[in-house]
């Protein structure tokens, strides 16, 4: 059944790395008034100052703070729900805008991008492999499925094309066992995010789908968006709105592109000049979505993970700041960037000093700001919040996550969230079996 847990407020945990932001902010408290949004719960506060000692805010000290970072323009969507969201110029790397943009949140079928990200270059597109009962054994029950069948054969292109449209966990549970296997295939994506400098991910699984413990930001699915953009293959698949898959002998059935502003389904208008990315829903993660789209010789990337709408509302939001981006984005000056990855030369960010003891007396409340600095409330609040925090952390660590991870905003991957949950009625990335399909709704 769908996760009836409530979603999570949007003002909550951010990541390891995010958190260094905070301390950047202290000197700039006392000198810069901060609008200020209702403060962070203490124990979301401590979660969020204690990962500052760390690591450096990767991608820039901005991106580590809460709320809506912007510089220099004005008009960005008023009516936003997502608990996180990033706009960055796809060339430069430049983060125009961002929500939230280092919070833990899980990512649903957006880390098939990071799947691709590893394993796309592995084989080459006309190799072809013949599918046994193994390479589909542990699918998780109420996954989205293209109609991979044991027996037939079918080419790398075709299996990718699977991954790309239908979002079909078999598709990447068969390239996944031609890779070694579904554990090597999570090593390797594991490696390839720390690579990419996506430090806010931890991945169990390959194709997304509901663990305990797997997370992602919005800042690291852009990464593996523009990463992945590089590659012709990747943006080919990712492009493509329908194709033809095998059914056994010579017979053929036509796939469809879930991601509707390429498709314009369920009613949603067709982006001008979109060229993917990846969508994904699952009960537990709601909606997410990373697309990508170009006008007058400029491409985009925006990032939306877990709107409030249900639906087409993570299309709408991303189509919403899209148009933002392109109308004003000549005009904002960067919030942070999207840093290149260490195997090109990226350079690896450097771990902060310890964070600084607790002014005595001092309000542990944190408050967001809707101006480009989001400013801690106070400074000595701030340095109270950095020094709280760390004996929290540990504790979390301690109590560990599925291969060692940093615990995850707890309401973001909660107990209540089911793995056998159907898809969102309204949503059309509910995946097919291909013929003969029961219609049981699937999900991603």
């Amino acid at each position: 059944m769908r996760d009836s847990s409530p979603l999570p407020p949007r003002a909550g945990v951010l990541s390891r790395r995010a958190a260094l932001g905070l301390a950047a902010a202290v000197p700039l408290a006392a000198a810069s008034p901060a609008a200020a949004t209702p403060s962070a719960t203490p124990s979301t506060a401590r979660t969020t100052a204690g990962t500052a000692a760390r690591t450096a805010t990767i991608g820039g000290d901005l991106l580590g703070l809460g709320g809506i970072q912007v510089r220099g323009a004005s008009g960005l969507p008023k009516r936003l729900t997502a608990r996180s969201w990033l706009v960055a110029d796809h060339v430069s790397g430049e983060v125009l805008a961002s929500y939230n943009a280092h919070r833990l949140l899980a990512p649903a079928s957006t880390l098939k991008m990071l799947f691709a990200d590893t394993v796309l270059k592995k084989f080459e597109r006309t190799e072809r492999h013949r599918v046994t009962d193994a390479d589909l054994a542990g699918i998780p029950a109420g996954s989205s499925l293209v109609g991979v069948k044991p027996g037939i054969t079918y080419t790398v292109e075709q299996l990718w094309l699977g991954v790309f449209l239908r979002s079909g966990n078999d598709a990447v549970h068969v390239l996944s066992h031609m890779n070694g296997g579904v554990g090597t295939t999570v090593a390797q994506m594991q490696a390839r995010a720390d690579d990419l400098q996506a430090l806010d991910t931890h991945v169990v699984s390959p194709d997304g789908f509901d663990h305990k413990g797997q997370v992602s930001s919005a800042y690291d699915l852009t990464l593996f968006a523009r990463h992945g953009l590089a590659d012709a293959d990747f943006r080919a698949y990712c492009s493509t709105r329908t194709a033809d898959f095998p059914a056994g002998g010579k017979k053929t059935f036509q796939i469809q592109n879930t991601d509707r502003l390429l498709t314009g389904a369920w009613g949603v208008p067709t982006y001008d000049g979109l060229i993917g990315v990846k969508n994904g829903y699952t009960s537990n993660a709601g909606n997410t979505f990373t697309g990508a789209a170009t006008r007058g010789g400029r491409t985009l990337l925006v990032t939306v993970m877990h709107p409030k709408s249900g639906g087409s509302g993570v299309y709408e939001e991303t189509a919403a700041l899209l148009d933002w981006g392109f109308r004003q984005g000549a005009n904002a000056r960067p919030v942070g960037t999207l840093v290149a990855p260490l195997s090109e030369g990226g350079a690896r960010a450097t771990p902060a000093g310890k964070a600084p003891k607790a002014a005595a007396g001092a309000p542990a409340r944190a408050e967001t700001s809707s101006s480009s600095w989001g400013l801690v409330g106070g400074a000595g609040g701030a340095v109270a919040l950095l020094a709280g925090g760390a004996v929290a952390w540990r504790r979390r660590r301690r109590a560990g996550t599925a291969g060692g991870a940093p615990a995850p905003d707890p309401r973001a991957s909660g107990p209540g969230a089911s793995d056998l949950g159907t898809s969102d009625p309204g949503d059309s990335d509910r995946g097919t079996s291909g013929p003969g399909d029961s219609g049981a709704r699937r999900r991603r």
